[in-house]
């Protein structure tokens, strides 16, 4: 798997998933899923972290980094860094030839800011590679590992990918990156083992379902056996 580095800066002139029994494309109408509410909360803090939240933050995410790639914090608020993509890209007819097809799944290092939006990385991304399609039919979605669970977020165009690998620290086994096209088949946006996942997280789930109706009908039954055993009492 081959890898590339590059800089935003030089390069540049709103579904979602959890891995539960329900899979949807959007977030139903009414109270978001638990992945969506962290979402939301990042982007509410993202709107009020002060300069001394974000220095701190910075120091912290700067102690945590083993590779070499970290922050700087400019005397403005805003801080500049490293973020890995991994590269989905489905057919080598997306490039112009200039460009081998082996780039497809490689991961590329870029360098952007903090106020760089989801839509300049992609736009970016999609440059570094020489890929002729339209930026419109891609999309950039976190990937996020908590305990035995895995999901995966569509991020709108303008959240901030910076800020979310500030929030998350230097590892990409806690959040990752993923550019991939998204109109394509419903499944066919997850990985292999992502979806490896999503059939255990359903075997655990229906076995503990199962074992659910079991105890209801095992509890409504003893009370009906004492029900008839009242009425059939011999006098």
């Amino acid at each position: 798997m081959s890898s590339g580095y590059s800089s935003l800066e030089e390069d540049a002139e709103d579904f979602f998933f959890t891995a539960r029994t329900s899979f949807f494309r959007r977030a139903p109408q009414g109270k978001p899923r638990a992945g969506q509410q962290d979402v939301e909360k990042e982007k509410e803090t993202h709107n009020y972290l002060s300069k001394e939240e974000i220095q701190e933050k910075v120091h912290k995410y700067n102690l945590a980094v083993t590779d070499k790639l970290k922050m700087t914090l400019n005397s403005n608020g805003i801080y500049t860094g490293f973020i890995k993509v991994q590269m989905e890209l489905c057919s080598p007819s997306q490039t112009s030839g200039k460009l081998a097809p082996s780039s497809n799944g490689c991961m590329n290092t870029l360098h952007i800011s903090s106020t760089n939006t989801v839509g300049e990385v992609i736009e970016a991304l999609l440059k570094k590679f020489l890929v002729t399609e339209s930026p419109a039919k891609f999309a950039l979605y976190k990937r996020c590992h908590r305990e035995d669970q895995v999901y995966a977020c569509k991020l709108s165009d303008r959240e901030h990918p910076l800020y979310l690998r500030l929030v998350a620290g230097p590892r990409t086994d806690t959040l990752s990156f993923v550019l991939r096209e998204h109109e394509i088949g419903e499944w066919e946006a997850f990985s292999l083992p992502e979806l490896q996942n999503f059939l255990r997280i359903l075997d655990k789930e229906e076995a503990e379902q199962l074992q659910s109706v079991r105890r209801r009908y095992a509890a409504y039954r003893h009370k009906l056996e004492e029900a008839l055993g009242e009425v059939w009492k011999p006098d």
